[in-house]
Formats: structure tokens, sequence, C-alpha cells
């Protein structure tokens, strides 16, 4: 078994890309995350912060139909959420 010291978590993580790939519009991130890893493109995969997918929930529940976890995403970040606040 091989053990990797613990480095910096800034080695562990991935920086910021300008490009995202949301999961489908179905919201399957499951599907989204294995079909990265199939096609070596996990890392332009952008999976929302949990948040994103309590909004996006709680907004349905009130409206009556369905949003994107983009849109929703888009919403609280114009609305001035961010992820480091979370």
């Amino acid at each position: 078994m091989c053990i990797i010291p613990y480095t910096s978590k800034k080695f562990l993580t991935m920086a910021k890309k300008s490009v995202k790939l949301y999961a489908d519009h179905s919201g399957n991130v499951l599907e989204a995350f294995y079909e990265a890893i199939r096609t070596n493109s996990l890392h332009r995969l952008h999976i929302p912060h949990s948040d994103v997918f309590y909004v996006k929930a709680a907004v349905e529940a009130h409206y009556g139909r369905s949003f994107s976890l983009q849109h929703v995403e888009e919403a609280m970040i114009a609305e001035g959420w961010s992820e480091k606040d979370a």
C-alpha cells in the first residue's frame, strides 16, 4: 500500500477553469461524472456546490417547474452567493 503524504490543499484540488461542463439538464451529476472519467475530461467537469442542489429543489417546489443546475447556480451568483461563503 502506497501512502501519499499530505502536502498542501492546492495540490489536491483542481484550479478553477473558465469552461464549465455542467451535468446534463436532467441534473444527473453521477452519470456526467462517470462520462467525464470515461472520456478523460474530468478536469472540465463542474459539479455545483451542495447549496445549489438545495436551492434547486426549493425553487422547483415553489414554482412547480424544473430548473437546470446551471440556471439556479447562475441566479444564486447574480444574487451575491459565493462558494467561498458557503
